[in-house]
């Protein structure tokens, strides 16, 4: 049974009102993890979507002999995106249901819930001077109303645009406070809700990124020629949160206050919504009676620049997608850090509601832009149409980068094995290692690979020094963060006072490592120690299936024991297992390195570890037939000889995941299963400039159920997409699959969806003809 992961890095745009649409999207993919979670443990999915996406999950096990599980580990939004975003963690992270949100999308994503109670008209008179604009708007012939809704809702859509228009001028009609009201009360509805096991394996990292824009920008400095440093203001900011995957469910992804503080901060639509402010959430805590610990944490953490200037509560944050709408930099970013049990499917998945639109403006308009087209356009559209070519460029470049690093170990595997097998393969016992053998035979495989890299190891050996310095001041500054300067101005220290003592030679004329770099890299170097790890179980995850036919469960067993190993050098990353008394050293770093490494190099023990990894490899190797016995030696004692290689290939970088990302978008143009012609056919919240989901609860409940119905169609075509080259799914069983889907979801949604009676039933007409 060939096993693989889907992983899929989500990518969530702005869209104003249209938000309802991604709610619904990212709803079918939480339904799509948890139907997936429940072929992996064996259960049956309840009713509904789940049920269909576990019935082509288990035929693709039964007649396709691949067991796939689809894990949404990476999150990233802007905006109305970033919302959704926060929410779909939330519940990937503890198994809570977003199915509680969606009748809170429907009735309070409303323009007079948001509207602040201090800014609506206080009698029908109010503003008397603006009747006339409002009724020119709204009531001459061939006004916006007229053209673009529906007779049912004109009347609702008119008296609701007229009670903001004459809503306070010059101030942001909504509320802040109000917002950040509802987004807690959204989380409080999650965390009283049903709740399952979270959807990831346990250990596994979730990632959750969000984005706004810093409307005072932070200082940074420049490193030029001449002036020898400058300094710009940088605007953009990205509130991010990392958690490993609990064993049970209910346990957050964070504190409520910093969730409800990253929503709230992405989607503060400029004139819409005042700036957040630290306060805002602050009394909004007190308001909540709770408690909000982490405060000093949380800040020093997503601004550092403002902590350390000591003005975080003058910070002013507006909307993520001003200045990054596609936050795909983000989700790329923690690639390299994702472990690898089995062969991964990397998918960068991206949720643009309405791709290639400027406004809602036509295109074939010949007129130039009046003067309201461009001030609306400039808040509301523009800065969410960059394009996504240069984050697509970069995806395939790295993709293509991986591949042809799978082509130089593929190249250079018979040789490296020979070089082995000369080294080893006439040792009488070189099939039964002992744990001495097996040490001793790893470090006589690191010299000769050292040796035998001549000249080159040079290069090499600065590139591995490089990272292990990087991963030191990484860890530094995360202990000691107030120390003066940043990450890179620690690592910048460290590298010059290990030239002082010599470290700018690595290697020996003869070749091979100095005793000096020896010693250093055995005290420090944890990054080489996981690479080999993880280069045996991605040998373990994607070759060998010859092995399967007469050993099952040989190569699971063996891949477990490699994560077992892994583990051990897993706790000693970052700063936390150093201990609490490591801060007060780390903040010497640039007095005293010497004795801050020698106190990392005591706490981390690294030379000490090694023996009890071989421990852990030898003891599995036992029961193992004896070809798979044989294969993993030569793959473990061969890894320093691909490392010199390689690792300068990779620029010091550690990427584990090694399989070339893809990239798939959702969006209403890419779903023509039901009806053709996109976001133009389908939404109604792309009116008023991507706001006419909030004048509505029709338009809402339109656009909640096409995002359902897009999702749907989408999660489908990603798991059949997932199917090795040569083995595909027939399209007419796709167009079933797809049909039960849309016809369930619309079976589930029709009692909920009571504005527009004749809504439901009209799609399901056009599914049934389809």
């Amino acid at each position: 049974m060939r096993q693989k992961e889907l992983r899929i890095a989500l990518v969530c745009y702005g869209g104003v009102s249209l938000a309802v649409y991604m709610h619904g999207v990212t709803k079918e993919l939480w339904k799509l993890a948890r139907a997936s979670r429940a072929h992996i443990v064996g259960e049956d999915a309840p009713k509904g979507t789940e049920a269909v996406y576990l019935k082509l999950l288990r035929s693709m096990e039964r007649d396709r002999q691949l067991r796939l599980r689809v894990m949404p580990d990476i999150v990233a939004g802007a905006s109305a995106g970033g919302i959704n975003g926060v929410f779909l963690a939330q519940a990937i992270h503890s198994g809570q249901s977003l199915e509680p949100l969606t009748d809170l999308w429907l009735e309070r994503a409303d323009v007079d819930v948001l509207v602040d109670p201090d800014a609506r008209p206080w009698w029908r008179f109010a503003k008397f001077w603006a009747m006339p604009i409002v009724w020119f708007l709204l009531s001459r012939p061939g006004n916006v109303v007229s053209q673009s809704v529906a007779p049912e809702t004109r009347g609702e859509v008119r008296a609701k645009l007229s009670r903001l228009i004459r809503s306070r001028w010059f101030e942001p009609p909504f509320s802040g406070i109000g917002f950040s009201r509802l987004l807690a009360e959204a989380l409080d509805t999650m965390a009283k809700g049903p709740t399952d096991a979270p959807l990831l394996p346990p250990g596994h990292p979730l990632d959750l990124f969000v984005t706004a824009t810093d409307f005072k920008g932070h200082p940074q400095m420049l490193r030029l020629n001449s002036p020898a440093n400058a300094e710009e203001s940088e605007h953009r900011l990205s509130i991010g949160f990392r958690s490993k995957t609990p064993l049970t469910g209910a346990h957050p992804l964070a504190p409520t206050p910093e969730l409800v503080f990253a929503a709230r901060a992405t989607a503060s639509f400029p004139g819409a919504f005042p700036a957040l402010q630290a306060a805002e959430i602050d009394a909004l805590v007190a308001e909540r009676d709770e408690e909000w610990h982490s405060r000093t944490a949380f800040f020093a953490r997503i601004m550092p620049n403002h902590t350390r200037l000591g003005d975080v509560e003058g910070v002013s944050l507006i909307d993520g997608s001003v200045l990054v709408n596609a936050p795909f930099a983000e989700a790329m970013n923690v690639l390299r850090d994702r472990p690898a049990q089995r062969e991964v499917d990397r998918r960068f998945v991206y949720v643009d509601p309405h791709p290639d639109r400027v406004g809602g403006l036509r295109r074939n308009d010949p007129r130039p832009p009046g003067f309201f087209s461009v001030i609306l356009g400039s808040l509301s559209s523009i800065p969410r149409e960059q394009p996504v070519r240069d984050n697509l460029d970069a995806i395939a470049e790295r993709s293509h980068e991986l591949d042809e690093l799978k082509r130089v170990v593929e190249t250079l595997r018979p040789d490296v094995e020979a070089e082995v097998e000369r080294l080893f393969g006439r040792t009488l016992m070189f099939e039964w290692p002992s744990l001495r053998r097996l040490t001793s035979w790893r470090k006589k495989a690191q010299d000769a690979a050292a040796k035998g890299a001549g000249y080159a190891y040079h290069g090499y050996g600065q590139v591995k020094l490089r990272a292990i310095v990087q991963d030191l001041a990484q860890t530094i500054h995360a202990a000691a963060p107030d120390i003066p300067g940043d990450r890179e101005a620690i690592e910048r220290h460290l590298t010059s006072w290990l030239n002082t003592i010599g470290f700018d030679h690595l290697a020996l004329l003869k070749g091979g490592a100095s005793s000096e770099a020896i010693t250093f890299f055995r005290d420090h170097d944890l990054g080489y120690r996981v690479r080999r790890l993880r280069h045996l179980a991605r040998r373990l995850s994607e070759d060998w299936d010859d092995i399967d036919r007469e050993h099952p469960h040989a190569r699971e067993d063996a891949r477990d024991a490699v994560y077992r190993a892994l583990g051990l050098y897993f706790e000693r990353e970052g700063a936390a297992y150093l201990g609490p008394d490591f801060v007060p050293a780390a903040r010497r770093v640039l007095e005293d390195p010497a004795t801050v490494l020698a106190m990392m190099a005591e706490r981390r023990a690294l030379p000490e570890l090694d023996p009890q990894v071989d421990a852990i490899l030898v003891e599995a190797l036992k029961p193992l037939p004896r070809e798979l016995r044989r294969r993993i030696l030569l793959t473990y004692l061969g890894f320093p000889f691909y490392d010199t290689v390689t690792l300068p290939l990779l620029r010091g970088e550690n990427i584990n995941e090694l399989d070339p990302a893809k990239v798939d978008r959702i969006s209403p143009d890419d779903c023509p299963g039901i009806r053709a012609g996109g976001a133009a056919q389908a939404l109604r919240g792309v009116e008023f400039y991507n706001f006419g989901a909030f004048f509505s609860r029709a338009y809402r409940e339109n656009d909640y159920l096409w995002g359902r119905l897009h999702g749907a169609e989408r999660m489908i075509d990603l798991v059949a997409s997932a199917l090795p080259a040569g083995s595909i799914i027939d399209e007419h069983e796709l167009a079933a699959l797809k049909r039960e889907a849309f016809l369930t979801v619309l079976d589930e949604e029709e009692p909920r969806l009571r504005a527009d009676p004749g809504l439901v039933p009209r799609i399901r007409a056009e599914v049934m003809a389809s």
